[in-house]
């Protein structure tokens, strides 16, 4: 008796704005600077010093510098901490923040995690008085530290807001599921964001709180320097430099990645819920006095979100105040829009050519950089020369094409059309369901495209060719005749 073939299509949610925005296009990247390769570089920062210079932290605890250009050829070791951090894993130094000024007074802010105990630590340190590219190792001083339970879920941003103020993403201190629930404890530092004043010191501390951080002043016993909650693993965060918009990235649990707004004083729901969905307790939450995210994403498409920045340069002009965000385990680069009235939209832009993105950075002209885990530092190609006459080879419609010839033997042509960039799944089943070829299954850019389908170790019969893109799926039949 025949099996009646059953294909699941997957729920697409296309939301539109009402702006007036151009849609990204696929944007193809390069390496940035093709002779230089790192070690888990893990942060790249610009001093914004007027000197051209980009930093590069390693996670095993090392800063390198070099000359912000293509032609580069070598960097040098700005400042090496190995024999303070704690690596490995998730462990490590893990972010770097210029101060404002650090022009006039040469200071710069790490977050690394250290031993004995297991703790992070947010340091100071100065740049050497006669190399530029030198730091003096000696002249550390402690911030702030605060113990970690567990060896994961470590934050690691650090970065000076418009407001002068220094901010620190922590964890919730790891192992799974916030055993210890804190990121809703505001009586301690993890799965916050902190807010700290780092010229003003006081109470003893080398820092200052903010008179207008949300719990200043409490008497209830909660810190002083939490700027914002109930976050689970907020890796990347940044400010939009056009409106202080701060965005982030928050690494989720086994459901949901997602993208936070982060003001101050709000409660952004974790353990209680991961995105939009309940976690803690599993069915039955409440959102009351939770702030959701702007936009989530599941496991389909990744598995740890690296957050990024609006971009605002003057490169790729279709991606003006877009969102620009990836995740480490697919590789995959997108592009969300959100105004704060108008539903999100998001668009896949990119991927990276070895998964493993671990960080984004911007220059002096707040040109992204991605970081990769494969050691190189990438960037995407100008569009800037895009124009009407690209856009008319783009077609209107995902369509799948009958394959020709057909019937077929041993080879056929399989061709397709995408109306925009996405990730592609082109398979193969014979008559009885199996998945027997997967010609396709990567990201590919907007306009036709041919694949070769060689059948000779298949038996003739019944074939199907099944296309997943862009959330819709198409099929046809076709013969292979031996």
């Amino acid at each position: 008796m025949g099996r009646r073939i059953t294909l699941l299509s997957m729920a697409f949610l296309l939301l539109t704005s009402c702006s007036p925005v151009a849609f990204p296009q696929s944007q193809t990247m390069e390496p940035a600077f093709p002779a230089l390769s790192f070690s888990n570089p893990v942060d790249l920062q610009d001093p914004r010093d007027g000197t051209n210079r980009l930093f590069v932290v390693e996670q095993v605890g090392i800063i390198k510098v070099f000359e912000n250009s293509s032609s580069v050829v070598s960097s040098a070791v700005f400042l090496d901490i190995r024999d303070r951090v704690n690596s490995g894993g998730e462990l490590g130094l893990l972010g770097l923040a210029f101060h404002p000024s650090y022009s006039a007074n040469g200071y710069f802010y790490v977050n690394y995690t250290a031993s004995n105990p297991l703790r992070s630590v947010i340091a100071r340190y100065s740049v050497g008085t006669t190399d530029p590219n030198q730091a003096n190792k000696e002249s550390e001083q402690i911030v702030l530290s605060y113990n970690q339970p567990f060896t994961n879920h470590n934050g690691g941003q650090v970065s000076f807001g418009p407001d002068g103020y220094l901010y620190i993403a922590t964890g919730d201190g790891g192992s799974g599921g916030d055993p210890q629930n804190n990121a809703q404890n505001r009586s301690n530092l993890l799965g916050k964001i902190l807010r700290i004043d780092v010229d003003n010191p006081s109470g003893g501390r080398n820092y200052g709180i903010p008179a207008d951080n949300p719990f200043a002043g409490n008497s209830s016993g909660f810190r002083e320097e939490i700027f914002a909650y109930g976050l689970r693993n907020p890796w990347r965060f940044s400010f939009d430099v056009s409106t202080g918009t701060l965005w982030c990235g928050d690494v989720g649990q086994s459901t949901r990645e997602e993208i936070d707004i982060i003001e101050k004083g709000k409660n952004y729901g974790w353990r209680t819920m991961e995105g939009s969905l309940c976690f803690n307790p599993s069915t039955g939450c409440t959102t009351t006095g939770l702030t959701l995210p702007v936009w989530e994403y599941g496991r389909s498409e990744g598995y740890s979100i690296t957050g990024g920045f609006v971009y605002r340069g003057t490169k790729n002009p279709d991606l003006t105040g877009a969102y620009i965000y990836g995740d480490y385990g697919s590789g995959r680069i997108w592009a969300l829009r959100y105004d704060g009235i108008n539903p999100a939209t998001n668009s896949l832009i990119a991927q990276i050519p070895t998964n493993r993105l671990s960080s984004f950075g911007v220059d002096r002209n707040n040109e992204i950089y991605i970081c990769s885990f494969d050691g190189k530092i990438y960037r995407f190609t100008s569009t800037i020369t895009t124009g009407i006459q690209d856009e008319k080879t783009i077609p209107m419609t995902l369509a799948l094409f009958r394959n020709y010839p057909n019937p077929f033997n041993p080879r056929t042509s399989l061709k397709f059309s995408l109306p925009t960039s996405t990730f592609v799944a082109l398979r193969i089943f014979d008559a009885l369901g199996r998945l027997v070829e997967t010609p396709v299954n990567e990201f590919r850019a907007a306009g036709e495209h041919s694949v070769d389908f060689d059948a000779s170790h298949l038996p003739g019969g019944m074939y199907v060719c099944r296309l997943e893109a862009a959330g819709q799926t198409l099929l046809h039949k076709m013969m292979l005749v031996k």
